[in-house]
């Protein structure tokens, strides 16, 4: 929660401060940063899976600076791609995807402490990190600096971040404690995991691992962000900022339930458990979803108050842009799942309804309310079915015996 007020305000104040002149750009990098996010949150997914399943904590950072590395390279090759795109200078795009490698850094020893189940060491790196990329930010912005230094304020506040989740986690305690029923058990589609048995596995996750995650990750995040690169397109500057700024809505009601998905993932990675836990996290973040969206609706004639009148258009259109990330969060549920236990070919389904959303916003939506509109549509209809494939998939399979079928 701290994280994510802190983010808020950072697009709240950002919002005022620069304008619908000049947020729309501010906020179209943003949503590159946390495109730049998708690969450090394979890795702790990875990392946080593989030490249920008894892997050795040094070969887990040992890969996560491969990874850090590789990422590394390909901010190189990005950084103009990204002022092209989007019509940005070379320095804006450098600071909004330098911060990857950090994350990535950063991201290993959160999964270190997700997988051993030391929630509250997690949740003191999460805080920390949350404040120490936006106070950075919000100063430059604060003494009149524009987009461009704030991000590279942020990507130093994450380099920082970095540190302090190394010294949290520190050498790590080994395999978490209920490691053992695991063993000889494995996990469905994950043929590595056959063979836990006593002892801590070594070098079992490559990174081969990390990009079969990641393009999970990458699906859901492109499907939360890829709205605010396409307004820059669709809209005049006014109407694509207040889009914009609606989506901090959005954002809300998709990090809101976080914590769901984070505390439940070890159990979603143990055969035992998979199935119940599955159903849980999609029922908690279902319920958390509507509320999410009544408070939006509640609260949307104060929009105004701490934005400012230029985005008053908008504020009856604040419950959709909430149901749009309430959709989402359900959706980073059920692929979390998938990740959980290696049936990441479900993350197709969610590339399909991106290209869709893509593809209807550029040829049939030209207003803000027309494209939220088709953005919580292709979201719902795709969440709807990996939920249903996940759940189903869940489901205990027959066990075939000499004495016939039992579950």
């Amino acid at each position: 929660m701290t994280a994510n007020i802190a983010s808020y305000l950072l697009q709240l104040l950002a919002g005022r401060w620069l304008g619908v002149a000049g947020y729309s750009e501010f906020a179209s990098l943003l949503a590159v940063q946390l495109l730049c996010a998708v690969p450090a949150l394979a890795l702790q997914n990875v990392v946080a899976r593989e030490l249920v399943h008894g892997t050795d904590i040094a070969a887990l950072r040992a890969l996560r600076w491969r990874c850090a590395a590789l990422v590394a390279a390909a901010v190189v090759v990005l950084v103009p791609v990204v002022s092209v795109l989007l019509d940005v200078g070379i320095a804006a795009a450098a600071a909004a995807l330098g911060s990857a490698p950090a994350l990535v850094v950063l991201a290993g020893e959160q999964g270190v402490l997700q997988g051993q189940k030391r929630f509250r060491g997690l949740a003191v790196v999460l805080g920390v990190t949350g404040i120490a990329k936006v106070a950075p930010a919000l100063l430059v912005l604060a003494w009149g600096g524009g987009a461009t230094a704030a991000l590279w304020a942020a990507a130093g506040g994450i380099a920082g971040a970095a540190v302090c989740g190394r010294i949290v986690a520190g050498p790590g305690r080994g395999p978490v404690e209920d490691r053992g029923v695991l063993a000889g058990a494995g996990v469905p589609g994950d043929s590595g995991a056959t063979d836990v048995g006593a002892g801590a596995r070594s070098g079992v996750a490559d990174v081969a691992a990390v990009l079969r995650a990641a393009q999970v990750q990458a699906a859901l995040m492109a499907l939360s962000s890829a709205d605010l690169i396409v307004v820059r397109i669709v809209l005049e500057e006014p109407d694509a900022s207040r889009y914009a700024l609606g989506t901090i809505a959005t954002k809300i009601a998709f990090w809101l339930p976080q914590a769901v998905g984070v505390v439940l993932y070890p159990r979603m990675a143990q055969p035992a458990s998979s199935g119940s836990a599955v159903r849980s996290a999609l029922a908690v973040l279902a319920g958390i979803g509507v509320v999410a969206v009544l408070g939006a609706a509640v609260a949307a004639p104060l929009a105004p108050l701490f934005a400012g009148r230029d985005y008053a258009p908008i504020q009856g259109l604040l419950w959709l842009f909430a149901l749009h990330g309430a959709i989402l969060a359900v959706l980073q549920g059920a692929l979390l799942s998938a990740i959980a236990v290696n049936r990441t070919a479900l993350a197709a389904l969610a590339w399909v309804g991106l290209a869709l959303e893509v593809v209807l916003m550029l040829t049939l939506a030209s207003t803000v309310t027309g494209l939220i509109v088709t953005a919580a549509l292709v979201a719902g209809a795709t969440t709807a079915l990996v939920s249903l494939l996940v759940v189903r998939s869940a489901q205990p399979h027959p066990v075939v015996t000499g004495e016939g079928p039992a579950w």
